[in-house]
């Protein structure tokens, strides 16, 4: 007897030639938890940055009139870039490579991506490395930067309590003067005297080579599993920083002076609003604040189910985020204007930004409290959680990157190949933890995600807009959603958002100044390695684009527009998704209506493929 043959548009790609479906790649996994998505990306987002860049970045640009155009810039810039990479990645259910199969020409656009998120994890987690170190010597009862006379002390050490004494008896000269804390920051933690500058690194300083190796575990150990253990993780690394930062808050607020600080943090000056200067750092703010282009984002996304809310998480997490970094500034001015009033100076001279604020200034005024140490601890422990949570998100965007270009072979052995990248990127990162290593810190800073990151957002939001289609994109978004982006959304993808940005990109470039450490310059080499390591991640695209139109046949012509194009197997990646103008890319199915196939194989009508059926209308329509 004859086999019953099945109908060729019916048979689904892993029923395919026989055995085939044995040898499909291993299920990429999802998010376990409702909230998993939600507070991966709002610890992603909420990193060191909220507490160390912007306070400073409000004082010094306008005080309260800064939250003008930071909202501003929040509406324009962050908003709707941070909706189209997450869109990009649930859609797709693909990693920040895989996903140029929405046009492949601008593959480069991934690997440039990938090259900058790599660089920052190495120097990210020296940065943690660090807050472990001072964690680790909060555990006393006396902490080691309190007082003069160490042997890392030099002569020009003064101890804050001699200043308190002096107001009342004798006057000091505070000029020429260094704190116990900073001469234990570069003298004892870094041992910076042991180096000339960034081309004599000098010896490896072994107590911060342990706490990277530590670093580097615990990051390790949390992303073995990949989102199915980062996922559990961020339920206390994404909220505990926030119980921490209210309980600073409180006792910042309720500190003698500490109203000083916070009418230096928030007095508004509204004749800065006239300086572009004021719009660009807003919009700088932002940009690296909620961490668009580092593929993060695009990650947590390709994990989500098809049809989650991400309109509303964007919101959440957005506004999160700006909500937290106002927070972050009470809490840290508020403890500046207490030190200001005890050491008898203006809050503009003790108000640092950066490394200079998290491990020299508030570390000396937590000695001027009562329970010192406690409150050292806490605030260090804060800094870790928050630096964590990001640092996740940069590891799984490189493995899943990786994974999702080679699924039969990687996917099966995420867990070893995650501890390759580890290691590697902790062998990268001996060189940060000699006694020159701050030099390579700032070096890797000022430059791997400047210009090239900028390049990547930019280049990411014109190919969607203009080379895949504004229209297509937003009838993704209906398919996924059930309702197509605003006016808002399309206005700020079409032109103001990458507007923006090229105006960024621009005052980056006018704007350029050579790095700096305190008093120390650059050599030009150093400048010129810098450059380089921000145009290589540009170059990327390029030389992507050369081996997309490679790969395709015809004239360079035919060739480029067959690679712009969106490959054969660009949608959903799980079949019952692929509805519409998707089912046709489906192997096997050569049906005029997919989506009637699709509905008889699957069954019923959700919401979702009422949707569906409006776009199969719309689709006849343009036809």
């Amino acid at each position: 007897l004859a086999q019953p043959v099945t109908p060729e548009l019916l048979v689904s790609p892993s029923s395919q030639d026989g055995d085939v479906g044995s040898e499909c790649p291993e299920d990429r996994g999802n998010w376990t938890g409702r909230l998993d998505f939600l507070l991966s990306c709002i610890g992603y987002c909420v990193g060191l940055g909220n507490v160390w860049r912007f306070p400073y970045r409000a004082y010094t640009n306008g005080g309260g009139a800064f939250l003008v155009p930071y909202f501003i810039m929040l509406a324009i810039c962050g908003i709707p870039i941070f909706f189209m990479e997450l869109s990009l990645g649930q859609f797709s259910s693909l990693g920040p490579l895989a996903v140029w199969k929405i046009s492949p020409l601008f593959k480069g656009v991934g690997m440039g991506t990938i090259l900058i998120v790599s660089l920052v994890a190495i120097y990210y987690n020296m940065i943690i490395a660090y807050v472990l170190f001072y964690l680790f010597a909060s555990l006393t009862s006396d902490l080691p930067w309190q007082h003069c006379g160490n042997w890392w002390n030099t002569d020009l050490c003064l101890d804050h309590h001699l200043i308190k004494a002096g107001n009342n008896t004798f006057p000091v000269n505070i000029t020429n003067t260094v704190s116990p804390s900073e001469e234990y920051w570069s003298r004892y933690v870094l041992h910076i005297q042991g180096s000339s500058g960034i081309g004599d690194p000098g010896m490896i300083r072994w107590n911060l080579c342990l706490c990277l190796l530590l670093s580097w575990t615990i990051v390790y150990l949390c992303i073995l599993k990949g989102v199915k253990s980062s996922g559990k993780v961020v339920y206390f690394t994404a909220t505990f920083p926030y119980l921490i930062l209210v309980m600073l808050l409180i006792r910042g607020v309720t500190l003698e002076g500490a109203w000083k600080g916070i009418q230096f943090y928030l007095t508004p000056q509204f004749d800065h609003l006239l300086s572009s200067k004021v719009w660009i750092e807003a919009a700088l703010q932002i940009f690296y604040s909620l961490g668009v282009g580092f593929g993060g984002l695009l990650t947590f996304a390709s994990y989500n189910t098809f049809h989650q809310n991400i309109y509303r998480d964007t919101f959440i997490v957005t506004l999160g985020n700006a909500i937290t970094s106002i927070l972050a500034g009470f809490a840290i001015f508020s403890v500046l204007g207490y030190m200001s009033q005890e050491l008898g100076v203006p809050v503009n001279q003790v108000a640092k930004a950066g490394p200079g604020l998290a491990f020299v200034v508030y570390p000396q005024a937590m000695t001027m409290l009562p329970l010192s140490p406690f409150w050292s601890f806490l605030f260090f422990f804060m800094l870790l959680t928050l630096g964590l949570d990001s640092q996740f998100a940069f590891m799984e965007t490189i493995v899943t990157a990786v994974t999702d270009e080679f699924p039969y072979y990687l996917r099966p052995k995420k867990a070893s190949f995650s501890a390759v990248i580890c290691i590697a990127l902790f062998l990268m990162g001996l060189i940060l933890t000699t006694e020159g290593g701050m030099y390579w810190l700032v070096l890797l800073d000022d430059y791997c995600a400047g210009f090239g990151l900028m390049v990547v957002v930019i280049t990411t939001c014109l190919v969607v807009t203009r080379v895949y289609g504004m229209k297509r994109f937003c009838r993704d978004v209906h398919m996924m959603l059930g309702f197509q982006p605003g006016f808002y959304f399309r206005a700020c993808w079409m032109v103001l958002s990458p507007a923006t940005m090229m105006a960024l990109l621009v005052y980056n470039i006018v704007k350029y100044q050579p790095s700096e450490y305190g008093s120390y310059r650059f050599p030009t080499w150093a400048e010129v390695l810098g450059i380089l390591m921000g145009v290589l991640s540009c170059l990327m695209i390029p030389v992507g684009m050369v081996v997309a139109v490679l790969r395709e046949e015809g004239t360079l012509w035919e060739r480029v527009q067959q690679a712009s194009r969106p490959a054969m197997d660009w949608g959903p990646s799980m079949e019952e998704n692929r509805t519409g103008m998707y089912v046709t890319s489906l192997a096997g199915s050569q049906s005029p209506k997919p989506l009637m196939v699709h509905m008889r194989k699957y069954g019923g009508i959700t919401s979702f493929e009422n949707t569906a059926i409006e776009v199969d209308r719309e689709i006849e329509e343009e036809e």
